[in-house]
């Protein structure tokens, strides 16, 4: 399992050592977010595609949500992106994507208490915060939470569940619930603390292209 450290180091060594485009590893994490999610809409609905309401933050987190929103308006899902920060924000990879999903003109709203209390989808994918989260979230966050809960429709994380410390398990005041996570290259080390169960469910690992030698080296396992 991987520490928030560990997850950053082997980010930056697939790039500096293995001269992996970090865009490339952020492209093969939304795909595996879309195949996930794929999976759950047949396991609640029984069809592969249907309407899909992604969260999106900021960083590498937001940009794996904005990515997967590509892929899976191609899959024939109704998509809707509720963005949690101003877009203008967005830097590097996520603002690639970002330019990509403007240009193919997909939805875009606020995600606010208000805007989501009226929301219509068979799956919610929380792409807020990732590992680098260290802190209790800010205003609005814990009233999104609330709102996100009311609305009772499953949710699908991204690498982890927004508001959960990656390396502890803590929730850090109000924290999203997942059915599902997809993280990425192995679990993270505050999964197996029992308090994360009820906010992680069921955990996928995706593989993004990481050479197995970075965790060889580092004797780390799934």
């Amino acid at each position: 399992m991987l520490t928030r450290a560990q997850s950053r180091e082997i980010d930056r060594r697939a790039t500096a050592d293995f001269h992996i485009p970090s865009i490339l590893l952020m492209e093969n994490a939304s795909r595996g977010v879309a195949d996930a999610a794929t999976e759950e809409l047949l396991s609640l609905t029984g069809r592969p595609s249907g309407a899909i309401l992604i969260l999106c933050g900021g960083g590498n987190n937001g940009g794996d949500g904005l990515a997967a929103a590509r892929h899976l308006h191609n899959r024939h899902n109704a998509i809707q992106i509720g963005l949690t920060l101003d877009p203008a924000k967005y830097r590097g990879d996520a603002l690639i994507n970002w330019n990509i999903i403007q240009a193919m003109h997909l939805p875009t709203f606020p995600a606010t208490p208000h805007s989501l209390a009226s929301i219509r989808a068979d799956l919610i994918i929380d792409a807020i915060f990732g590992t680098g989260l260290t802190q209790p979230p800010r205003d609005p966050f814990p009233a999104l939470v609330n709102a996100i809960e009311a609305t009772k429709i499953p949710i699908l994380a991204v690498d982890l569940p927004s508001g959960l410390d990656c390396d502890t398990g803590q929730p850090l005041g109000p924290t999203i619930r997942a059915r599902r996570t997809v993280t990425f290259v192995a679990g993270k080390t505050g999964f197996a603390a029992p308090i994360a169960a009820p906010y992680i469910g069921r955990v996928t690992v995706a593989d993004i292209g990481c050479p197995t030698e970075l965790l060889d080296s580092a004797g780390i396992s799934g």
